[in-house]
């Protein structure tokens, strides 16, 4: 008589996932190339719906340009967005950038606040941002969620949130607190290379099939 195939339970599916991505990733090195936390703050904000592959072939002539908030804020917007255009976006984080440049000398002395509700206050820099900063540019647990974790986190069961800000909770909930860094950049590497947007549904790579074995139907997602 063959045994019904069930599902991971919860517990078994956040320890499937920590297992399984530190045996994948023992490593994780940050994608997005840098030198100190201000160039990291704009790549990271150069990131948004662009890839780490293009902000990283783009910012060279940056920081060429300019690599530090003193020095960028002399730089013209216009000059700003000329470089960066391949990111998308171009006008409205060229201004970004050169405003925040400009906050860092009048209030932080230069330098990049250690600190996320200021990070916050940031042009350009929303929670996500601020909180990758915390994390890759000063070594503070926080737990970056940005869509392709959202997708992740439901299709393996580990969240139901309605958006990105749910999927965080909800995530920092079940993984211990110093696994939060790591874990974050590990789920990244593994949807780009096992889990992607249109290469699996919940039903095609390892970890969504161990998690749940019995799911015959694609997983549907809730949009962040």
């Amino acid at each position: 008589m063959e045994t019904a195939v069930r599902n991971l339970l919860k517990k078994e599916r956040v320890e499937l996932v920590l297992k399984r991505l530190e045996e994948l990733y023992p490593e994780t090195p940050i994608p997005l190339d840098h030198k100190d936390p201000y160039t990291l703050l704009v790549a990271v904000l150069l990131s948004a719906q662009c890839t780490d592959e293009r902000v990283n072939l783009v910012t060279p002539a940056l920081w060429e340009l300019a690599d530090n908030p003193a020095d960028m804020a002399k730089i013209p917007v216009d000059e700003i967005q000329r470089v960066i255009r391949p990111c998308g976006l171009s006008p409205q984080k060229a201004k970004a950038i050169s405003n925040l440049s400009q906050i860092l000398i009048n209030e932080y002395h230069g330098q990049v606040p250690e600190n996320m509700a200021a990070l916050e206050t940031l042009p350009g820099v929303g929670h996500k941002t601020a909180s990758v900063v915390m994390a890759q540019a000063f070594g503070h647990p926080a737990f970056p969620v940005d869509t392709h974790i959202h997708r992740l986190a439901q299709r393996w069961g580990l969240t139901s949130g309605k958006n990105v800000a749910q999927t965080e909770k909800d995530l920092k909930r079940l993984f211990p607190r110093e696994k939060w860094n790591k874990l974050h950049l590990q789920i990244i590497f593994y949807g780009r290379e096992y889990c992607t947007a249109r290469g699996c549904d919940g039903t095609v790579c390892e970890i969504c099939t161990t998690c749940y074995p019995a799911r015959k139907n694609p997983k549907k997602t809730k949009k962040a």
